[in-house]
């Protein structure tokens, strides 16, 4: 931030000699001679006078040395707090979250293991089918990753997902539905409704539930609904007395629908979902998550 031949200047100074000088700047005496004239002649004002013994510093370039000293100071200081600045900007993890697929799991999961090293900035994001879209093009640019079902193979192919955990499907219920009350639901129980499921496609668990539905339960109809749940659903589901398909982390999601679990053995990955590509940063952040799930 500060010109080369203000710096000689100072060390020539400090040195008492441009050949002390130059042996401190790994350069010729000549050549910090020729700094220091620049310097004067771009100021316009004598600085040194030469002697026998070296050199020594006019009036005026006691002034400017003593207010070159300030200049390098604030100059070494205010270059420090740009790089950490930047370092820490290099370091910020932007974790994406919405009501279906909250951050918080994510969050107490590095809380356990925060070693300072980055920092969690929370972007919200949209759940309907056309906020999902916009969300997962912007991982890696606007969103480092997000928390959520992660089944999908359409995600397994084009992004990186760290599992944290399984979660289990289970049967949401209108809190004034018949089966409200039920501490736990049985496919009989099913028998003559109408469940609200994924449509046919991209997730192998789900595919896996259609076809005992379809193959073992005739008596169950099946709605579809888009590949990605958002509050609708729910309201849908709330409204036309429906059930639906559900996991067991949504339990919360609608105060008017109860989640029930069920006597079947269906379970959801659950993850981190991030980059194919991800930044070092990104990189060390899953790594640490993944080695503390390990534990």
């Amino acid at each position: 931030m500060y010109s080369r031949e203000l710096y000689t200047f100072i060390v020539a100074v400090e040195q008492g000699s441009f050949l002390k000088a130059s042996k401190e700047l790994f350069t010729t005496p000549a050549s910090v001679m020729n700094q220091v004239n620049k310097f004067e002649d771009r100021i316009g004002v004598k600085l040194i006078e030469r002697t026998n013994q070296g050199i020594s510093l006019t009036s005026a370039g006691r002034s400017i040395y003593k207010e070159a000293k300030k200049i390098v100071k604030i100059s070494e200081e205010a270059t420090s707090r740009a790089k950490q600045i930047e370092m820490s900007e290099q370091q910020v993890i932007r974790v994406g979250t919405s009501i279906l697929r909250p951050c918080k799991m994510l969050i107490e999961l590095w809380s356990e293991i925060d070693d300072g090293s980055c920092t969690i900035h929370i972007v919200p994001f949209d759940d309907t089918p056309s906020g999902m879209e916009t969300m997962l093009s912007s991982l890696g640019k606007q969103i480092d990753c997000f928390v959520g079902p992660c089944d999908s193979l359409t995600w397994k192919e084009n992004y990186n997902i760290l599992q944290i955990k399984q979660g289990e499907c289970a049967i949401a219920v209108p809190r004034k539905h018949r089966l409200s009350n039920k501490e736990k639901l049985c496919w009989n129980d099913l028998d003559g409704e109408t469940i609200m499921l994924v449509k046919r496609g991209d997730s192998p668990v789900l595919n896996r539930l259609r076809d005992e539905i379809e193959t073992s339960h005739p008596k169950i109809t099946i709605l579809d609904t888009p590949h990605f749940y958002d509050t609708n659903i729910f309201n849908e589901c709330e409204q036309t007395g429906c059930l639906m398909e559900t996991l067991d982390i949504w339990a919360d999601v609608h105060p008017s629908i109860v989640t029930i679990p069920m006597t079947w053995d269906y379970k959801m990955p659950y993850g981190i979902i991030y980059a194919k590509h991800p930044s070092e940063t990104v990189e060390a952040f899953v790594a640490k998550i993944s080695k503390s799930l390990e534990k």
